[in-house]
């Protein structure tokens, strides 16, 4: 599992419900504070169009599962100890929470859009969700700002004979978001504040702050409980107002997955995950008819229940990641007979050298060049790869 989804929101807005309804795990739920207290960590599952089909083959996978031609690609989610505002200083489980962060790729947010739950995760009415979109938002720029602001005390510290570039100075403050000088000058450049901080002003330091969290830790709004009227009503004022024209927001129901789910293992309903319906295989009770017919018009109306369209976001469209399948080009199968076994998730603009090495550093060292199994062709080390390729490596280990 090369991605890491971090499931954060307030107390009491569904989160530990998404997260169960994503892996079915069993963790705790409740309408109070603090339900979760250590972060739950789960196998969740990204759909990938399964590429054995174009072969005339049936896939065996090793990993996840393959249902009706989607291929499951394992993720991992992590659902993080629940967030008040100033966690940043400490609040609440505001210290655990930015440590278990920090290990997360792409953030989920589960945001209540009925507007039941206040700032504190308490039961109220009419609170508006773009608070909470806000809040999150706003810990985590502190919390970059404050990590900014050492290296930045580094940098105006350092002694006469070491001095650095900036960017130099603060990619190795920030190393635990995973950044480079590189990346920083950019961002640098984009706030415009030039790479003397000696000039920098409040705003500038901020500015600077915030860009470098959007960067590195991206986020996608679950904007759950939309199955009511007054989520619905909210999704369409904040869909429509240009302050969170940087995010990407998506419906969702996390209580309509998880019962689809059990209806499934159960065999009251067939419902592959993800899709916008389900049939009723089953006998089921008049109670239950109905509130499957609640889930069906819901998933109808906006393409599923969210919990798989929030994931899936977060992985393909956010950070920009690309299945690739290992295979031949004498065919598909493995030496003992297992046929597309694995599928791996790699960052946009892969490389075959980059592939060979995320399966193992001895095929990396070994690789000769790849080839394209569809096309029947070679392909080089540094040829990039595209989404759903199936590409044999050609090593000497």
């Amino acid at each position: 599992m090369s991605y890491t989804v971090g499931l954060v929101g307030k107390p009491s807005v569904g989160k530990s419900t998404f997260f169960n309804a994503a892996t079915m795990n069993d963790v705790p739920e409740g309408a109070y504070p603090f339900t979760t207290i250590d972060p739950s960590v789960g196998e969740a599952y990204v759909r990938v169009d399964c590429a054995a089909p174009e072969f005339d083959e049936t896939c065996t996978p090793d990993s996840g599962f393959c249902r009706d031609g989607t291929r499951f690609v394992p993720i991992r989610l992590v659902d993080v100890a629940g967030l008040i505002p100033g966690a940043h200083e400490g609040a609440g489980l505001g210290n655990q929470f930015l440590t278990d962060l920090n290990e997360a790729d792409v953030l989920v947010h589960v945001v209540d859009f009925s507007g039941t739950t206040d700032a504190e995760g308490e039961p109220t009415e009419g609170h508006d969700p773009r608070e909470d979109i806000d809040f999150l938002e706003h810990e985590l720029d502190m919390w970059y700002l404050d990590i900014l602001e050492r290296g930045i005390e580094r940098y105006e510290g350092a002694y006469n004979g070491q001095e650095t570039d900036i960017e130099v100075e603060l990619a190795e403050q920030m190393t635990a978001f995973r950044t480079n000088e590189d990346e920083i000058k950019r961002l640098i450049r984009r706030v415009d504040c030039g790479f003397e901080p000696a000039e920098w002003d409040d705003d500038d330091r901020e500015a600077l702050a915030r860009e470098i969290r959007q960067a590195t830790k991206p986020i996608v709004v679950a904007a759950n409980k939309m199955d009511t009227p007054e989520a619905q009503a909210n999704y369409e004022a904040i869909a429509s107002d240009p302050d969170y024209d940087h995010l990407t927001v998506v419906p969702a129901s996390a209580h309509a997955e998880k019962a689809l789910k059990k209806a499934d293992e159960n065999g009251a309903v067939d419902y592959v995950p993800g899709d916008d319906g389900f049939e009723i295989v089953g006998d089921v009770s008049d109670e239950q008819a109905a509130g499957l017919e609640q889930i069906a018009e819901f998933a109808a109306e906006y393409g599923g229940t969210g919990v798989q369209g929030a994931l899936e976001t977060a992985v393909f469209d956010v950070l920009g990641a690309v299945a690739v399948f290992p295979g031949s080009a004498g065919g598909l199968g493995t030496a003992d007979g297992k046929l597309l076994p694995d599928c791996f998730l790699l960052p946009e603009d892969a490389t075959t050298s980059d592939f060979a090495y995320h399966i193992h550093s001895d095929l990396g060292d070994g690789l000769l060049h790849g080839v394209d199994c569809r096309a029947g062709r070679q392909v080089g080390s540094d040829h990039e790869l595209d989404h759903r390729d199936v590409v044999e490596l050609v090593t000497t280990n």
